[in-house]
């Protein structure tokens, strides 16, 4: 199958297939139709449908999708089969938030490790142990880390962010409110919260009950 791009919404909501089929028996529900599973999950037949044809193409005419080999390629999508080694930078609030929250790895990354320069926050008896940044350098080249994760205040968030480049990180998400400049072939994400609530209270103004 020719692989089409994805997009985040499809991405945020395979999870939810994922886990739908893996608690079906296999052997009883050898096929699944995607009328079957928008209304187990209540969504649209449209939009799952179109989710699952850019994962795994077209089901068969009269049967639907194979169980098993569907949650296969769902798995594959959201690389459950090579987990993509990541470090988080700022261990304060947002950050412990962050390592606290168990769905990373249904989306294909693991947090090996957190790093920070407050010697109050070190914790090595943590389910993600929070490390001293005079570690970094040495951890990301020991461990084969591919993404870094910045919670850190905007002040610091550009060093940081040097600093993950130079360690040979290839993809950065970024928490801070401020604008980071990468080398030419390192992957950015910015997530800005008050953006995204800003977006959210302007629509719900507006009168609009549902945001895609």
């Amino acid at each position: 199958m020719e692989k089409v791009s994805i997009s985040k919404a499809t991405l945020g909501r395979i999870p939810r297939y994922l886990n739908f089929l893996k608690e079906l028996s296999v052997d009883n529900v050898p096929y699944i139709s995607a009328t079957t599973i928008s209304k187990e999950l209540n969504l649209g037949e449209v939009q799952v449908r179109k989710d699952l044809a850019a994962v795994s193409g077209a089901g068969k005419p009269r049967l639907g999708y194979e169980t098993e080999f569907l949650i296969e390629q769902l798995e594959d999508c959201l690389g459950y089969k090579q987990l993509t080694n990541a470090v988080l930078v700022g261990a304060g609030k947002l950050g412990r938030a962050l390592l606290q929250y168990d769905g990373f790895e249904h989306f294909g990354v693991k947090i090996k490790a957190a790093f920070d320069s407050n010697d109050k926050v070190i914790n090595f008896d943590s389910r993600t142990e929070i490390l001293p940044i005079s570690q970094f350098d040495t951890f990301c080249k020991e461990n084969n880390i591919c993404l870094g994760i910045i919670t850190v205040g905007e002040g610091s968030a550009q060093d940081v962010c040097n600093q993950m480049v130079q360690s040979g990180i290839k993809a950065i998400w970024n928490f801070a409110p401020c604008k980071l400049q990468v080398p030419n072939g390192i992957l950015l994400q910015n997530e800005n919260l008050a953006l995204s609530l800003a977006h959210l209270r302007n629509q719900l103004s507006r009168g609009q009950g549902s945001i895609v």
